[in-house]
């Protein structure tokens, strides 16, 4: 399908393509104006050079739109939505360069805990690491449950508290990175392969994954480090274990999962800071918001949108393998019971002045073979 943003209301909705960061732009299907390589409506084919200049026109209506938004947030200290109120501290470090800052989202340990315990743990975490460069932000959890950054309301969270900090900080939002301690560890576990097209980079320390699985960790660079005498929940042993399936992904998909796990034999659940190498280990990367291959796994908390991909009706455990290779996107696998399936394109992805194969169990999807930016679609986005 082929989706086109709109102000019209529209039960359709998903980030904005160039920076995902932002909230949740509604759309509108537009399959059927290109099924027979028609125009919709009156709209005239742009080139790439005027979409690029019409998109640039919107990135500046959008930044003065919501600037006094992110800046009441910021001078709020908190992010609240839909009843979840999420306090922020941050600190800025370095000087600021010409691509703009990098964001640390560092969050803390505790969990099913009173909140007096949690307060205490978020203190802990705001002096925890320190970032040659950047805008270090430790939040505090919206609740004090065990679950308490994984739930689904941290994702629209997140996206906000990125949201403000490019708008207000100046971050680059292709150097985000996530880390967190313990129950923060868990969060990094859950957040980092369902949200990988928001960061650069991840590191998890000390935490456990509980159900989640790495797949979506494909395009993400991320890291683990465990005291090797963390036996608690059996941190240390399925750390290693993860190392293994880590190994094992790297070695079948050429490019793919980017990793390094460090145990400390030496130490149980605190590691005398050992952990700290994990900020300049993560500032080496920058996003990739357009990879060549996809491995996106719905969780238990589902996303409708992956990089350049887009599922309208998620569910838990679909699974979608896609990848691109000049004019041809595949779908390799669609798993879980998909209705319908995405591709969100751009020039930097394909030559949109060409044809285009979208090619699913071997066929080529003929509906999609010709497309175009026009002026109605791309001031809309």
């Amino acid at each position: 399908a082929i989706y086109a943003v709109t102000w019209n209301d529209s039960p359709i909705e998903f980030p904005l393509v160039f920076d995902p960061s932002r909230p949740r732009a509604r759309a509108e299907n537009v399959t059927a104006n290109y099924a027979k390589g028609a125009e919709p409506g009156n709209a005239k084919p742009l080139s790439r050079a005027e979409a690029e200049a019409q998109r640039a026109q919107f990135i500046d209506r959008y930044q003065a739109d919501t600037r006094k938004i992110a800046q009441a947030d910021l001078d709020a200290k908190a992010i609240e939505i839909a009843g979840k109120r999420m306090p922020i501290w941050w600190k800025v470090y370095g000087d600021k360069p010409a691509g703009g800052r990098a964001l640390y989202i560092s969050m803390h340990g505790g969990g099913g805990a009173p909140a007096e315990v949690n307060d205490k743990q978020w203190d802990n975490q705001k002096k925890l690491y320190k970032p040659d460069e950047g805008v270090y932000v430790a939040p505090r959890a919206p609740t004090d449950t065990w679950d308490l950054w994984h739930q689904g309301h941290m994702d629209a969270l997140f996206d906000h508290l990125i949201r403000d900090m490019v708008l207000i900080e100046g971050v680059d939002p292709d150097r985000v990175y996530l880390m967190g301690y313990s129950a923060g560890g868990d969060g990094v576990f859950q957040l980092a392969p369902r949200m990988a097209d928001r960061f650069a980079a991840a590191s998890m320390m000390a935490g456990h994954p509980n159900e989640t699985r790495p797949d979506g960790l494909r395009n993400l660079p991320f890291a683990i480090f465990m005291g090797g005498k963390d036996a608690a929940f059996k941190r240390n042993e399925i750390a290693a274990q993860w190392k293994t399936t880590l190994d094992e992904l790297a070695a079948k998909d050429a490019g793919g999962y980017p990793h390094e796990v460090t145990i400390y034999p030496e130490n149980g659940h605190w590691m005398d800071r050992k952990d700290a190498v994990a900020v300049p280990w993560m500032a080496k990367f920058t996003r990739n918001m357009r990879p060549e291959r996809i491995v996106w796994l719905q969780d238990d908390v589902v996303e409708p949108r992956f990089y350049w991909l887009r599922n309208p009706a998620p569910k838990g455990g679909q699974r979608v393998v896609a990848a691109r290779k000049g004019q041809t996107i595949t779908i390799e696998e669609a798993t879980g019971g998909i209705d319908e399936l995405g591709v969100l394109l751009d020039d930097d992805i394909v030559d949109l002045d060409k044809p285009v194969r979208i090619v699913m169990n071997g066929t080529t999807d003929r509906k999609s073979t010709r497309l175009n930016s026009s002026h109605s679609s791309v001031s809309r986005m």
